[in-house]
């Protein structure tokens, strides 16, 4: 099915574009919820304004939202959480708590779409993207720590141990032994002792 887009889409395309997309997607959430029209001749003719309202409204709305960009590009959030030893959590820092906190700190209302993540289970740190327009993607700092302890920036629990294995790996690299040396002993033992 082919759909004019009427307004940005994230992952999609922009307004005024044409796409096809799956019969369902299209008259179950695209057209429902005004992001699209199905390209008839007359929707193709539109086509080209719609994109032109489009980039007018798309720089006006990146203007508006610069400042929020500015604001929370590099910023860091610490939640303090319960984990096991392995430094798997006790639940999870959802998008919702991410949001939760932005406000708290920042006073900046944000959408919970907006916060593109997985809720976290481990302990560590995360460079997380916040998507105010197509154009404007600060992304933010979140630690995830143990209770009682000091926020330390670290990569997440899973990635670390996979570097320390790597290292382990790579220092208990030993010399290549030749396999003739020890082949031919074991091949004389079987030779003698045959096994019934």
């Amino acid at each position: 099915m082919k759909v004019v887009l009427i307004k940005d889409v994230y992952k999609l395309g922009r307004a005024g574009e044409i796409k096809k997309v799956a019969a369902g997607y299209g008259r179950n959430y695209l057209i429902p919820q005004g992001l699209a029209i199905p390209a008839s001749k007359g929707a193709l003719q539109q086509a080209e304004r719609i994109r032109i309202k489009a980039t007018e409204r798309r720089a006006a709305l990146n203007e508006e939202l610069s400042a929020i960009s500015e604001v929370l590009g590099g910023k860091t959030l610490a939640f303090p959480v319960k984990a096991s030893e392995t430094g798997r959590l006790y639940g999870s820092v959802s998008r919702d708590e991410i949001v939760k906190a932005v406000f708290a700190n920042y006073q900046i209302e944000l959408e919970r779409r907006q916060v593109e993540t997985e809720p976290i289970r481990q302990i560590g740190a995360y460079t997380i993207p916040i998507h105010l327009t197509m154009d404007l993607v600060p992304e933010i700092t979140v630690i995830v720590h143990r209770e009682g302890e000091p926020p330390v920036q670290k990569t997440p629990a899973s990635e670390e141990e996979a570097l320390d294995e790597a290292e382990i790996a790579l220092e208990g690299e030993e010399a290549p032994v030749d396999l003739e040396e020890i082949l031919p002993d074991e091949v004389e033992d079987e030779a003698e002792h045959p096994e019934a």
